[in-house]
C-alpha cells in the first residue's frame, strides 16, 4: 500500500511558492490544500481565521 500525495499542496511560508507533497521541510509549509490555488491563499486563510478568533468571545479574555 503507497500513499498517494499527488493532490497536495503547500504553502511555502519561506519562499512564498506553491509546492507539491515532495517540496521543502514540514517546519516551512502550510498545508496539504486540495489544489494549488488553495495553497496559494493559505496566508488569507491564516488571517481570516484570526480575525475570527479573536473577535470569537470564547477566546476573548480582556
Amino acid at each position: 500500500m503507497s500513499d498517494d500525495h499527488s493532490n497536495e499542496w503547500y504553502y511555502n511560508v519561506k519562499t512564498g511558492q506553491v509546492e507539491p507533497y515532495e517540496g521543502d521541510k514540514a517546519s516551512e509549509r502550510l498545508g496539504p490544500y486540495g489544489s494549488p490555488e488553495e495553497a496559494a491563499r493559505a496566508l488569507e486563510k491564516v488571517q481570516e481565521r484570526n480575525e475570527s478568533w479573536d473577535s470569537d468571545p470564547k477566546w476573548n479574555d480582556d
